[in-house]
Formats: structure tokens, sequence, C-alpha cells
């Protein structure tokens, strides 16, 4: 597994905007979908490409277009402000979602939602998910989709916790993990500090 942390000083400067208490939710999805195709440039950075000619106004050129089909898995609720973004870059994605939620007692995920086709027809998935805390439903998602069949699964997310990622590499240590910036620790109830809050709340406003 390798970990990327962004060094791009927009995705530095948007974060520090995000995690301001007294951004509205409004900026708040702008701000998580303009990171969003930040971090997706850095995440595809090594994707397959096949040649191919082109014919200009001036002539003809050779250049390279993407070998692999893509699917994006965002995960409920939070992932989807990030989906947008993603899709902008690469609109010929497949988007699939499944749904998690932490039971707030044991940090544990519990899925009540899964929209993945009968079988994969991608090359590379993409989880989305803004916050890596604890790492639960990171590593329920990969499960989900290794047993469905997928062969090659990056995670990327906007903050993540160094627990987090500790549990991605024991559980799933084939999958890289792009991320905008790694924070201190989780709190007593497994939230990330210094982190954001709640992306999901603060997305659509029901903090």
């Amino acid at each position: 597994m390798a970990v990327f942390e962004s060094s791009h000083p927009l995705v530095k400067h948007k974060l520090t905007i995000l995690r301001n208490k007294i951004t509205k939710p409004k900026k708040f999805r702008e701000l998580i979908r303009e990171i969003s195709i930040l971090l997706a440039y850095e995440t595809t950075q090594d994707l397959t490409l096949e040649a191919a000619e082109v014919e200009t106004p001036m002539g003809q050129a050779t250049g390279a277009l993407m070998h692999e089909q893509i699917g994006l898995v965002p995960i409920l609720r939070a992932g989807l402000g990030m989906v947008e973004g993603v899709w902008e870059m690469m609109p010929s994605s497949e988007v699939w979602h499944i749904g998690l939620f932490r039971d707030e007692r044991t940090l544990q995920p519990v899925q009540y939602y899964n929209k993945l086709p009968v079988s994969p027809r991608v090359q590379l998935c993409i989880v989305l998910d803004p916050m890596l805390a604890t790492g639960g439903s990171a590593v329920a998602t990969v499960d989900i989709l290794k047993k469905w069949g997928a062969k090659r699964v990056k995670y990327m997310g906007i903050i993540a916790a160094p627990e987090g990622i500790k549990a991605m590499q024991d559980a799933h240590p084939d999958v890289d993990l792009h991320l905008g910036v790694i924070d201190e620790r989780l709190n007593e109830i497994g939230y990330i500090v210094p982190g954001l809050g709640d992306a999901g709340d603060r997305q659509f406003g029901t903090g």
C-alpha cells in the first residue's frame, strides 16, 4: 500500500476554508467538489493509456486516450459530495453507491444500501469518502468490492486519521490511499482531530 498526502497549494488553501466552523453548507459543498477535482488528478496519475491519432486543424497529431474504465464508489452519504467533481474529470465513469453508517456505540460500520451491478465491468474502482476516521466504513466498502470481484481498488479521501490509515493498511495492503491531509488523531468518540466535524451534516445542513 502507498499513502499519498497531497502537497498541492490549492488543496491546502481550500482545506483550510473547509475546516472553518463558520463555513456554510453551500460553500462547504463547493469546496468538497473542488478539492475532489484536485485529488482526482493526483489519484489517476498511473492510469493506463493507449495511443491515438487525431486530426487537428493543422494536421495529424499523436496522442493518448484512457484505456481503463473506472467505477466511482461514494460511501453514502458524505461521499456523494465528491462524485460531481471527479465525474467532471472522468465523465465516462460509472457511479455505484454503497450505504454505510457508523454505529455511534460500537463505532462499527452497518451496511444499509448496495447498488452494485451483477459483476464488475471496470478495471479500477475508486472509493470516495471525505473522512477516513476509524477506517471501518472504508475497510467494509473495500471488502464488499473485493467479494464482488473488483480487481483493483483505490481510496480517495479529504482528511484522514492515522488510525484509519492503519486499519486500511492492515485489512487491505494492496489499496493505495490518496488523501488531502493526514490529521493528528481520533478523539474518544471516533472523530478526527482537528478534522472538520461531521462531513455529511456539514454538506447537507443537518448538523
